[in-house]
């Protein structure tokens, strides 16, 4: 649109915001975003209630303290709920102005998942948000979503195919071709370790290079892309299963480096060492497939939210460990009573039995032999069974609440995918 001044101004339920027009054009609301593409004052209307050509302000008859809370998100990058407002009222707000469930807080996120679960309902339409049907139909279409502008658009529709598997089925075809490799480098990492690998390889070495060569490629390919989409390039480098694609990824170059510089790796002593350790550090791309699969995805969120529970059960088990290894140590060797137990020789040492009778594995391995040891004993896998069963109901029912999460987060998905196909 040719706007007639340089500064426009959104008067949203009274309260007016005033914006130049390079700030409006590259808004992180799809609604007001789409309002620099407007060629026409009808084509304005169909986004806001009201136009005001002499003084360009645009109205918008919506909730005024909602959209602070939305303007909070655009400055902040953070979105919570408006404390006092019904969770489906402050969604449809949401809807209106081009905003998801997944752009929440997990905690406000959480409470809006409950809320739609209670009334049976895996996510609400923009028609619900007072848009229309055209507004419904972007909503709805992935390839909409993000700032309009074109190379904001394409950044925000790669960046969602590469890190939300289930958005798009360009996503999921991406991510089907993903595991497939992942799978290819795990049956040959695991077949390397086989006493007739060597053999095999050297009959087929051309075949195993191309192999690992094409792996290597895709898993450099894809992690280059989500670091060149990423909104946030510190924060994508500090992630966990970034760092362990870069660690996986690493080694296969450096032993080509070496290898062309007439250094083959088995021959670097440390150096090789430290490069076969790297290598096989590529078994933890498992860790990929977490993007992919609920259960995975599931186990993750609950341990990084029972962290507090996970480490009250170390505590728990290490002052345990301490005590009983102490008096199995004292009554298995260290009073001298003429049958010294020498699998008790020291306290680490007995460490190791108290460990394996707690968690109620029992190798064998080691086994008190004095009266009072074998009591000790008893009183060490009774013990370990409360211990280790305290925290876990607190677990459990964490993991429950996230499996209920992410099978409404994956519902909606699957919706918005269902209604593409449809298109």
């Amino acid at each position: 649109m040719k706007f007639g001044k340089s500064i426009c101004v959104l008067n949203v339920g009274g309260t007016r915001y005033a914006f130049t027009r390079d700030v409006i054009r590259d808004f992180p609301l799809r609604r007001v975003s789409r309002l620099h593409a407007c060629a026409t004052e009808k084509e304005v209307l169909e986004l806001c209630d009201d136009y005001d050509r002499d003084r360009n302000e645009f109205f918008f008859d919506r909730h005024a303290q909602a959209f602070v809370f939305i303007m909070l998100y655009v400055r902040s990058g953070k979105l919570r709920l408006l404390p006092g407002v019904c969770e489906l009222s402050f969604y449809t707000e949401m809807l209106y102005w081009g905003l998801e469930s997944a752009h929440l807080d997990s905690c406000c996120q959480k409470r809006l998942d409950d809320r739609l679960s209670e009334i049976g309902l895996d996510g609400l339409s923009e028609e619900d948000g007072g848009g229309s049907a055209n507004e419904t139909q972007s909503v709805s279409d992935p390839g909409q979503r993000g700032a309009l502008s074109g190379r904001a658009k394409w950044l925000e529709r790669t960046r969602r195919a590469f890190e939300e598997p289930n958005s798009s089925i360009g996503a999921q075809l991406l991510a089907s071709v993903s595991v497939i490799f992942v799978i290819v480098s795990m049956v040959m990492l695991c077949a390397s370790t086989l006493p007739d690998w060597d053999t095999a390889k050297r009959t087929t070495v051309e075949e195993h290079r191309i192999v690992e060569a094409v792996c290597i490629g895709w898993f450099t390919a894809e992690c280059t892309m989500r670091f060149l989409v990423a909104r946030d390039k510190w924060d994508f480098l500090r992630r966990p299963l970034n760092i362990i694609d870069v660690i996986a990824i690493t080694p296969y170059y450096v032993t080509m480096a070496l290898a062309r510089a007439g250094m083959p790796g088995a021959g670097l002593g440390v150096a090789g060492v430290i490069l076969r350790v790297l290598r096989m550090m590529r078994v933890f791309w498992l860790m990929k497939l977490a993007r992919h699969f609920l259960g995975l995805q599931t186990l993750g969120l609950t341990l990084r939210r029972c962290y507090r529970e996970m480490v009250m059960l170390m505590v728990f088990v290490c002052v345990a460990m301490a005590i009983y290894s102490a008096l199995a140590q004292l009554l298995e060797h260290g009073l001298d009573l003429g049958s010294q137990n020498q699998d008790y020789a020291s306290i680490p040492a007995a460490a190791w039995w108290v460990i394996i009778s707690m968690t109620t594995v029992g190798y064998g391995d080691v086994y008190p032999v004095t009266v009072g040891g074998r009591v000790l004993g008893g009183m060490c896998v009774v013990s370990g069974i409360v211990l280790l069963a305290l925290p876990i109901t607190f677990i459990y029912h964490s993991f429950v609440q996230c499996y209920h999460e992410l099978r409404l987060r994956s519902a909606r998905y699957a919706r918005s995918i269902s209604m593409e196909m449809l298109q």
